[in-house]
């Protein structure tokens, strides 16, 4: 496999850079554990199991595509790399008002600039894009819906969790926003 070194340290950068934002950006805001509900730790486990279980149906052969595994990995890189750029580019948008768990900073308010004119979850698309990625990457017909149904599920329970915090913080100014917006991918959904 030509591409294995470059999925490996691909994968490291993505691992490590989201260790460093739960480390980094987590919120010290007293109510933010009211807010998030356990959103975060959800979304993790559910991120640890289907990969786990992903990977494994993949080393074992189950489910492989025989006619998409020349192709299949390298797509996997493209939507990887992609949606970690988007992910990416929403965090740098955000800044201040990025965290890892859901909060409202004092001084918190709408971005409404830059991705978040059309995408009012912008790192979220990303992520799923690059979970996607990932289960195409593995040219497997049963990895795929494993990696990548679950996480999708447990990123949509996420963003209702937020939303409400939103909704609850700005009222009106964010359901405005919200009728203006997609949540994921602008004019679908």
């Amino acid at each position: 496999m030509k591409h294995f070194p470059l999925i490996t340290i691909i994968s490291f950068i993505w691992v490590a850079s989201e260790i460093l934002l739960a480390v980094l950006k987590r919120s010290k805001e007293e109510k933010s554990g009211k807010y998030d509900k356990s959103s975060l730790r959800y979304l993790w486990l559910v991120i640890i199991f289907a990969i786990s279980g992903g990977v494994y149906i993949a080393i074992r052969g189950i489910g492989a595509i025989q006619a998409t595994r020349i192709a299949a990995p390298y797509l996997g890189i493209i939507l990887i790399l992609m949606g970690l750029l988007i992910r990416w580019i929403a965090i740098f948008t955000l800044r201040k008002y990025f965290t890892v768990n859901v909060a409202i900073a004092k001084d918190h308010r709408i971005i409404k600039s830059g991705i978040y004119k059309y995408v009012r979850h912008p790192s979220y698309s990303g992520s799923i894009l690059s979970f996607l990625g990932l289960g195409i990457y593995f040219s497997n017909w049963v990895s795929l819906p494993i990696i990548f149904i679950p996480i999708t599920f447990s990123f949509i329970y996420r963003i209702k969790v937020e939303e409400t915090a939103l909704r609850r913080k700005f009222g009106e100014e964010y359901a405005d926003y919200a009728r203006k917006t997609s949540r994921l991918i602008p004019g679908l959904f």
